[in-house]
């Protein structure tokens, strides 16, 4: 992995200016800390930067910005897994490569053999790139199909600006910095922001799966892949199977892609470790990567001091142990996480509302401490397969309770049972969160929106001003994209949950709830928010990422597995779990599930609560009308006190302003 910056003039003739990109490639050092690479066009209007991690091919001949000739030039972030595959072939069509074995190289030659989208369409990886085409006059620019690796955008000053991190286009001089009001609206709601939208005003984020072209004057974009159906399965292998024999074709299937997926994602020149947490992915990984390593493979687990209730360091040494790894482990505490919080607000460069962010810096920390250069993660697991308490909850509302209701109650029986609901959480608000879905049910709107789910539509406006949340100006370049619905800078949130489902629905009717519930996150939660969250905090500590259950040949078999399989007798993850009985201690598979998290709701009632309260109280953000201030207090001080949980509101609200002194009002 690496960090990519350039900018191209594309709408006006005036030459690069070179310490601009001098600035924004090095201000994001740990994303290369091995090198640094600048490269501009002969007239002058092209600059693309590079910061290299060395991690595949480590000589000098694969430093980047790569050209091939003298009209295409790439500036490159990730790991083509297939790199090989696709060289071979290349080369059998007359292509001579210069490398050893760069994957960036077969990038130029893929390219020019079969243009942006053929290229993308054999691309197995993890990527954001930007190609330089001279003789076309075009800016390509490309991110992978899940969206592990992020690619930010600005159109400003005639100039189109990119790169991997937000920090390196505030560098450029046409961007000017403010908040986008209606992305923090929606950020509210998800913990992160929808893409394409940053909390930036001006600066955007290129969606998952999507590509975007530049020409002098004009700007372009596309989806070139999504996780929908239809992918994976072909349906004559299923047909007429016994239940028995359905079960062994899911389970193999699984298995055999999961497998894949681990040794491409060993594909390295350097060393490569795991995360270990005790659970079921974790454990996976380890147990696969432990087919194919030479020696022992390399395991990092984390825990707190102060709150050892939350630890699983016992379940992670039983696995360290099973599979004779080379375990580390390292314990935090408050104090730890306090002195982490100006670095975590940097890094984030937009506010990430999750706080496992903190325990995840320390355990990256540890690793590259240990000499780790690349790390393999369990995100994505639960999202395919079902392992969340809260999705089994979802699904069991959408039977038991939201299809009946919707289906055999009129339309004005359903609203007043809604008018009803609301009118008594106003008087107790711990029943607004029930409230909110009676209300979702009652007018037709989708019950599940995403699995971090903060502030309820509900619930966000007893907090909010909703007339001062205005929308930001958005350049004419970037409507023509296409990226942008115009509901996104509505105070309505679920316009962003319609804009997926919509048409989804529309290409793949009669889907099953949770199968719709997958797509949606595979379009906001995983690539915006956990995927976000694991670059952003182990790039920091230069460490790269890699995520193999997001395979996306994997994704594409499971989207085409029905929930009543994914969920067979009421079991969480079953699928997954019958694949890998043969890995993992029976009792560990089948233990209730604890998830990797952070004591947050008892540092908020200690010291560290105080600390919130005036950085959220005292922020200039709070001066600027969007905010209902005293019920902002009264939320903290029942948290405080005691008296309810309101722990994910506060900490949603502190980045936030955290975000804000730093960024816009610093």
């Amino acid at each position: 992995m690496c960090g990519i910056a350039g900018f191209y003039n594309y709408r006006n003739t005036a030459p690069v200016d070179r310490d601009v990109l001098l600035r924004m490639r090095d201000v994001v050092p740990h994303r290369g800390p091995d090198g640094a690479g600048a490269w501009f066009s002969d007239e002058g209007r092209v600059a693309l930067g590079h910061r290299r991690l060395s991690i595949v091919d480590l000589s000098e001949t694969a430093n980047q910005p790569m050209l091939d000739g003298k009209d295409l030039v790439v500036t490159f972030n990730g790991e083509i897994y297939n790199h090989r595959q696709l060289r071979a072939t290349l080369t059998s069509s007359g292509y001579n490569f210069h490398t050893d074995h760069s994957d960036t190289e077969v990038l130029l030659h893929g390219y020019r053999e079969w243009g942006l989208e053929g290229l993308l369409k054999r691309l197995e990886g993890d990527f954001a790139f930007a190609i330089w085409d001279s003789r076309k006059r075009r800016l390509s620019l490309a991110r992978d199909r899940v969206g592990v690796k992020p690619l930010y955008f600005a159109s400003a000053g005639g100039a189109f600006i990119f790169g991997s991190e937000i920090k390196s286009i505030l560098e450029h001089p046409a961007v000017v910095r403010d908040i986008d009001p209606m992305a923090m609206y929606h950020y509210l709601s998800f913990l992160t922001t929808p893409a394409p939208q940053t909390m930036f005003a001006g600066v955007w984020k290129l969606p998952a799966g999507c590509w975007l072209e530049v020409e002098e004057g004009t700007i372009g974009a596309g989806r070139y892949w999504d996780a929908v159906p239809g992918q994976g399965i072909d349906p004559a292998e299923t047909k007429g199977l016994s239940d028995k024999a359905l079960e062994a074709f899911y389970v193999d299937g699984i298995r055999s892609r999961l497998e894949e997926a681990v040794e491409k994602r060993m594909m390295a020149d350097v060393p490569v470790g795991v995360f270990l947490s005790g659970g079921v992915d974790s454990s996976t990984n380890v147990a696969l990567m432990s087919r194919h390593s030479n020696g022992p493979v390399r395991t990092f687990t984390i825990g707190f001091k102060d709150h050892q209730h939350l630890n699983e360091l016992d379940h992670a040494r039983r696995i360290a142990d099973r599979y004779q790894t080379d375990h580390h482990e390292i314990l935090i505490e408050e104090a730890d996480m306090v002195g982490y919080l100006e670095q975590l607000v940097h890094h984030q460069d937009e506010p990430i509302a999750d706080w496992v962010c903190i325990p995840l810096h320390f355990v990256s920390k540890l690793a590259k401490d240990a000499g780790v250069t690349v790390i393999q993660v369990g995100e994505g697991a639960d999202e395919q397969f079902c392992g969340y308490a809260s999705y089994m909850g979802y699904l069991r509302l959408y039977h038991r309770y939201w299809h009946p209701f919707r289906s055999y109650l009129p339309g004005f029986a359903r609203k007043g049972i809604a008018s009803l609901a609301m009118t008594a959480a106003s008087m107790r608000p711990s029943l607004m969160v029930y409230a909110d879905i009676i209300d979702r049910a009652a007018h037709d709107r989708e019950h599940f929106w995403s699995g971090a789910t903060v502030f309820w539509e509900n619930l966000k406006r007893t907090i909010v001003n909703p007339e001062a949340f205005q929308p930001a100006p958005v350049d004419a370049d970037m409507r023509a994209t296409g990226l942008l619905p115009p509901d996104y800078e509505e105070t309505d949130t679920f316009n962003i949950i319609r804009s997926f489902l919509g048409p989804f629905d529309a290409a793949h009717p009669g889907q099953d709830a949770l199968t719709r519930m997958i797509h949606n996150e595979f379009r906001l939660r995983l690539p915006e928010l956990l995927l976000m969250r694991v670059d952003k905090i182990t790039m920091s500590s230069s460490l790269e990422a890699r995520v193999p259950f997001l395979d996306d040949k994997l994704v594409s078999f499971t989207m085409d597995i029905p929930e009543a399989w994914k969920t067979r007798g009421g079991e969480p993850k079953y699928l997954l779990k019958k694949a890998v009985e043969d890995l993992l201690p029976h009792d560990l598979i089948y233990r209730k599930k604890q998830g990797f998290g952070a004591p947050m709701s008892e540092w908020l009632r200690g010291k560290f609560g105080q600390q919130a309260r005036d950085t959220i109280m005292q922020s200039q953000l709070m001066q600027r009308g969007f905010f209902k201030t005293e019920a902002i207090e009264a939320m903290i001080e029942a948290h405080r006190q005691g008296s309810a949980d309101n722990s994910l509101y506060i900490w949603t609200l502190f980045n936030l302003a955290a975000w804000h002194d730093y960024w816009i009002s610093k």
